[in-house]
């Protein structure tokens, strides 16, 4: 006892020391060092237990809590029966008398520690611990204690960790399952005699408030008319759903707060039924008592009145509460979203489910009524937010996971509980709470186009009517909420400049939540979507387009006569909005294309023709060079409407090419279409040629540029004057000041118009010499410069010149390699026009290699032109050409350079070498035996002078590129390794391989990766793999079987031991089974037992268990099945073992 108390004493100081904010780190560890040596002393546990009942300092009794833990987690196997009773029964001893004068966090910590032992134990060697737990929940004094034993089972128990074998985790659930009727008829019990209880309290003070009270005759937004809603017409079935009856057990009425000890009870109850819910089978287990009580504890979540008023009968009463009951509808909610996660619902429960819909809609309607009768107020906003979001869950898993379920059933009110997710959606007081209903719908809209395309009869029409006024209020509230005008306040609160992950600001994620569910309610109704469009669209548009009668000319430039505040602000909200009807109207242009292109063909000529106005009045006029009363506000409107107008043409290009060819194989409109494109030329060339643009108008413009170029490419384009003049200019350098990507764009737009193929257009028609002279003259004005460099001599000395053209190199293979990946998938005289006029510029890049091949930024835009030409345009290059450029490569890239590169400070070394592989996969790829000589070059380049580098690093880099040319490598040159003939095959001739000692280094390559910690790489070469075997039967080869098949069960099963890429563990197990599958017999007599016998940490008696547990199943799901139970229970023995002290009887 006196060395109990002396050790007690040193232990109070350590742990006081352990903690106090004065302790250095040093100090720290020498005392850890001090705890983990007496907690790993046998015997140590006997003295925690009067540390435990002596001392009142938390650190001293979490100190021997843990020395209990880990004695029963690593263990407790080798402890002897007599002193696990001793430990059982001391604990729970200690638990019963103490656990209301222990700090929460030490209780807590003993229960865990009592169910650990229930986890090892129950209930061959203690058959009382759940009998106990029930026992105390059933007890008034310890029913606090007897719930919070019940949660941590739950928790502990029902997905145990991975120190229990398989068949006690069955055996667990096996056995907590026979519990759980019991476990759920007790809390139902306990939740029930509460809300009597407190019913009892209710009724004999203030009669309950009705189901509506306070709630305005219409809750719906005012300007919106759902007037076709049952809701609002007041059907039958809604009103018997929601008017209830008077207050009884069945029905879901407002209660105000418990009492403090109810509410603490309340707590602990649905924080069970939640995990027990998130685990238990549906069918048989959760009761309609139960269901409705739930409910009934939802409900507090949205009862403000009585807390705000302070009229719940025990107001003036201490042991009532005025707040924090809300928190019970919380709980409440996760427990009902915990039963709607579940797709799998039996048929026997879908009643259940109903009755939940139903109890839900019923606080649906309260939480979407106004504050009071008078109230103008939102109730959501007053509410929890952690309930509206719990709220929000559970209508988004009812619309994802249920609706199919219910939609038909005639019990079931669709339309109002449309109206009510309506009501919903736009009380949110949040925009992520907002965000989140519009995804509700988006589910619902995707689901109802799904519907929809798989009957297009007049079935789906008829489907599509009975929804038509829920989806239309839907999409006039979204542009309701979307609008300066409306809504000013609130949108100018929205952040319009930091962007997110998405490269978005708010007001950007904003807009295009909204405008894709107004998309695909268009998808559905687009003449109803269209009708809600147009109208204010052309409004703002007028707008717009009339501001140059307020302009007036003065000694200080152009004015806008518009300077009082207000209009100023109504100008501001105009604009923004048109840029957001821009949008909409351009994210439906695919509703005119296709098949709809005649029906709707006047609708969009008379749009596209308003938005060419726009564009060409926005050119015109350069409104952002207009002097106003507030620029900094008018001007970034300005200059985003003409940005809009542009993007909205180029949204319809698809639609202007359909015209043109129309028009061509018609002859119908070809004057219209001609004028139409030369109006949108017209507005975009300018903006391409003047220096004082705006960015954000010039990368518009030039995205459209490029769009008619590309999509639409009329023949005539290059006639027009404004066309012939930008050839010029850019080609005399106009571009130099703007951004790259504008660069670019507009001379990858210029080049298409000289080599793309016209559409609807004979070969004789084509014009394609004339374009070839022009195209090749065009190339050599953009790259004087570079062209300059051919023949430098004196490049490779100098040093100063060598940094002078880099500038000019980079621009132009920047230029020259966009051109060429832009026409990849063109015809061929595309690709012949556009290698003529590069060839030169080809030759030049390949004489600057040698000299620029120190510094990777200058070869990184090399090798990304020539992988562009080699992807592009390796057919009209020619083999002569391609194997002088690759014998250049092979020279210059040796095992010195490629480290070099490699360890390069920056990134760009990295991506050249990755370019390099790529170039040479390209190589590989190619059929034939032009490029065979070059394999024994490459797979040297791979495996003697790139593997030996990026083998041992951790870092991806290179690693995709590498195994990606491997593996064409292997697919494509399957013969370098493998020639046996058809005849040799027929007489059972021996497989041979050549080149053994290059593929064996390959596969082992293969395996290394295996070992790393990148997961990328993992998957893509176990991807590879598989894919090899699929095709080549490379699991089936005799040199695989000998030599590499034993290795790759055996890495890859360590990896499924290790836990090390666990993403990947379903792969890992089709892998496994395809090696295995090659020959089972092989697999179970010989692989099994040796890799048993080599693993470590096992005795002989578990590796029989192991081996002799292992099926011996031919199916891939048997198989995969076994092997997790294998894998699992082989951790399991490893943990057992692992803690077990010497000299003890193993398992």
């Amino acid at each position: 006892m006196a060395l109990d108390a002396s050790s007690l004493q040193a232990l109070d100081g350590l742990m006081n020391e352990f903690f106090a904010t004065t302790t250095s780190n040093q100090r720290k560890r020498e005392i850890e060092e001090l705890l983990n040596n007496f907690s790993a002393q046998s015997g140590a546990w006997r003295h925690c237990f009067y540390f435990l009942s002596h001392s009142n300092n938390e650190y001293v009794m979490m100190y021997a809590l843990s020395v209990f833990e880990n004695l029963i987690n690593r263990q407790w196997l080798g402890v002897e029966a007599r002193d696990k009773m001793e430990i059982r029964n001391g604990l729970s001893k200690f638990l019963l008398s103490h656990h209301k004068l222990v700090p929460p966090f030490v209780r807590n910590k003993l229960i865990k520690v009592i169910v650990c032992i229930g986890r090892l134990d129950w209930p061959h060697f203690y058959p009382d611990f759940f009998t106990n737990i029930l026992t105390f929940i059933q007890q008034h004094q310890t029913v606090d204690l007897g719930l919070l034993m019940l949660q941590t089972t739950s928790e502990e128990l029902a997905s145990p960790r991975e120190d229990l074998s398989i068949a006690r985790k069955e055996e667990l659930q096996r056995l907590l399952l026979d519990q759980i009727p019991a476990v759920l008829s007790i809390i139902t019990h306990i939740l029930e005699t509460i809300l009597d209880k407190h019913r009892t309290l209710v009724t004999t003070t203030t009669p309950p408030p009705s189901p509506t009270h306070g709630e305005s005759s219409d809750g719906s937004p005012s300007h919106i008319a759902y007037g076709s809603s049952p809701l609002q017409s007041g059907s039958h079935i809604i009103r018997s759903m929601f008017k209830t009856p008077p207050m009884n057990k069945q029905n879901v009425a407002p209660l105000p707060p418990l009492d403090q000890e109810s509410e603490h009870l309340s707590t602990l109850c649905l924080n069970c039924l939640s995990h027990l819910f998130s685990w238990i089978p549906l069918s048989g287990n959760v009761s309609p008592d139960l269901l409705t009580i739930i409910f009934h504890f939802a409900n507090f979540g949205c009862d403000i009145q009585s807390v705000a008023s302070g009229t719940s009968p025990g107001s003036q009463n201490s042991s009532f509460r005025t707040s924090g009951s809300s928190s019970l509808g919380v709980l409440a909610m996760v427990c009902i979203n915990e039963i709607m996660a579940k797709n799998c619902v039996p048929t026997d429960f879908e009643d259940y489910l109903l009755k939940m819909f139903q109890q839900t809609f019923q606080l649906l309607q309260r939480v979407t009524k106004d504050t009071t009768a008078q109230s103008v107020g939102n109730q959501l906003a007053e509410l929890d937010e952690s309930y509206v979001e719990k709220f929000t869950d559970f209508l988004r898993l009812f619309v994802s996971v249920h609706l199919r379920r219910f939609e038909t059933n005639s019990h079931f009110p669709i339309l109002e509980f449309l109206s009510l997710l309506f009501k919903y959606t736009f009380k949110q007081p949040t925009h992520d709470g907002f965000f989140a209903c519009l995804d509700i719908w988006t589910i619902f809209l995707d689901y109802l186009l799904d519907k929809k395309n798989a009957s297009r009869t007049l079935e789906s029409n008829h489907f599509t009517d009975r929804y038509e006024d829920a989806l239309v209020s839907l999409m006039s509230e979204i542009l309701h909420k979307l609008q300066f005008r409306y809504n000013q306040s609130q949108l100018e609160e929205m952040d319009d400049d930091a962007l997110d992950d998405d490269a978005e600001t708010e007001w950007q994620h904003f807009l295009r939540q909204s405008l894709e569910v107004v998309a695909k309610v268009a998808e559905l109704l687009p003449t109803q979507a269209f009708r809600l469009l147009y109208p204010p669209f052309q409004e703002y548009l007028d707008l717009y387009m009339g501001l140059s009668n307020f302009i007036t000319e003065s000694q200080e430039g152009r004015k806008l006569n518009i300077t009082a505040e207000h209009e100023c602000r109504r100008l501001h909200c105009t604009l923004r909005d048109l840029c957001s009807f821009l949008q909409a109207i351009g994210r439906l242009s695919e509703h005119f294309i296709g098949e709809r292109f005649s029906e709707r063909f006047d609708d969009a000529l008379s749009l596209i023709d308003r938005f060419c106005q726009s564009t060409t009045y926005g050119t015109k006029m350069r409104l952002y060079k207009v002097k106003t009363a507030i620029p900094t506000v008018l001007k970034p409107d300005f200059i985003e409407v003409h940005a809009q107008a542009l993007a909205a043409v180029h949204a319809y290009t698809h639609w202007i090419s359909q015209f043109c060819s129309v028009a061509q194989r018609q002859g119908r409109h070809h004057d219209k279409f001609v004028s139409l494109v030369t109006h949108i030329t017209e507005g975009v060339v300018p903006l391409l040629q003047k220096d004082s643009v705006p960015d954000k108008i010039v990368l518009s413009s030039a995205h459209l540029f490029l769009s008619i170029t590309t999509t639409v490419r009329p023949s005539f384009l290059i006639s027009l004057p404004c066309i012939q003049r930008l050839f010029n200019d850019v080609s005399d350098g106009s571009l130099s000041g703007q951004q790259t990507e504008v660069q670019l764009l507009v001379c990858r737009g210029l080049s298409n118009i000289l080599i793309l193929q016209w559409p609807n257009m004979p070969e004789d028609d084509q014009q394609w010499a004339a374009r070839s002279n022009h195209h090749q003259s065009f190339i050599r004005r953009i790259t004087q410069e570079y062209r300059a460099l051919k023949g430098a001599t004196g490049l490779a000395k100098d040093k100063t010149l060598m940094e002078r053209a880099k500038p000019t190199i980079r621009h132009s293979l920047q230029l020259l390699a966009d051109q060429v990946e832009s026409i990849a998938g063109e015809v061929s005289k595309t690709k012949q026009i556009c290698h003529q006029s590069l060839q030169e510029c080809i030759q030049i890049t390949l004489e600057l290699f040698p000299i620029y091949i120190h510094q990777p930024d200058v070869v990184d835009d090399m090798m990304g032109f020539y992988l562009a030409v080699f992807q592009g345009l390796r057919v009209q290059m020619g083999i002569p050409a391609i194997q002088h450029t690759i014998t250049i490569f092979l020279e210059l890239f040796t095992r010195e350079q490629l480290t070099e590169t490699i360890m390069h400070e920056s990134s760009a070394g990295v991506r050249v070498i990755e370019k390099f592989l790529q170039v040479l996969e390209i190589i590989v790829q190619e059929p034939g035996s032009a490029f065979r000589a070059y394999l024994p070059s490459i797979i040297s380049i791979c495996m003697d002078h790139t593997y030996p580098i990026i083998a041992e690093r951790a870092s991806p880099d290179v690693k995709p590129a590498l195994y990606s040319l491997l593996t064409e490598l292997l697919q494509n040159k399957w013969r370098y390794f493998f020639t046996v003939s058809v005849l040799s095959k027929m007489q059972g001739g021996t497989e041979t391989v050549e080149n053994e000692q290059q593929f064996i280094a390959i596969m082992q390559a293969f395996g290394q990766s295996f070992l790393q910690p990148d997961i990328s790489v993992f998957r893509q070469n176990l991807e590879s793999l598989e894919n090899l075997n699929a095709k080549l039967k490379l699991y089936h080869k005799k040199i695989f079987q000998d030599m590499m098949l034993s290795p790759f069960l055996n890495v890859l099963l360590q990896v499924l031991l290790h836990k090390s890429h666990d993403l990947l563990q379903e792969d890992i197990c089709v892998t496994v089974y395809n090696m295995a599958a090659v020959n089972f017999e092989g697999f179970y007599a010989t692989f099994l037992p040796q890799f048993l016998a080599s693993s470590e940490g096992l005795d002989a008696n578990q590796r029989t268990i192991l081996e002799c547990n292992f099926k011996h199943d031919q199916d891939l799901p048997s198989f995969s099945s076994t092997l997790h139970r294998f894998i699992t229970d082989m951790r399991y023995y490893r943990l057992c073992n692992s803690a077990l002290p010497e000299g003890s009887v193993k398992l």
